[in-house]
């Protein structure tokens, strides 16, 4: 049981992984200046990345644990490729996780 939460916690820390780098990829780079004003702004971005990052990626392993308890656990057994497709899995989930959020942002104008 406990060999089970901390594979569920690795992938956790994956999908947060993801999650930042999902809202990287929509925020660009920080805006770089030496005006002090200008350095509040950087805290604000850096502030919106974590915060929406770890937002996103929650919803990522949230959705992954989901499909890996009620789908994947009893398709993989015995399978030597497992991790590397449960990975390939946690990468779809986050495309389409991170297809949405922008689909809901930029486009639907919703968020």
């Amino acid at each position: 049981m406990i060999k089970r939460i901390l594979n569920y916690l690795g992938w956790t820390i994956v999908a947060i992984l993801l999650g930042f780098l999902h809202m990287r990829i929509v925020l660009g780079p920080g805006p770089e200046s030496d005006n002090s004003g200008i350095q509040f702004l950087n805290g604000i971005h850096d502030f919106v990345l974590l915060y929406v990052g770890a937002i996103v990626g929650c919803i990522i392993a949230f959705i992954f644990i989901l499909f890996d308890v009620f789908y994947l656990k009893n398709k993989l057994q015995g399978n030597n490729k497992a991790t590397l497709f449960r990975f390939i899995i946690i990468i779809i989930i986050a495309i389409i996780v991170g297809s949405t959020h922008y689909f809901l942002e930029n486009i639907a104008d919703v968020i």
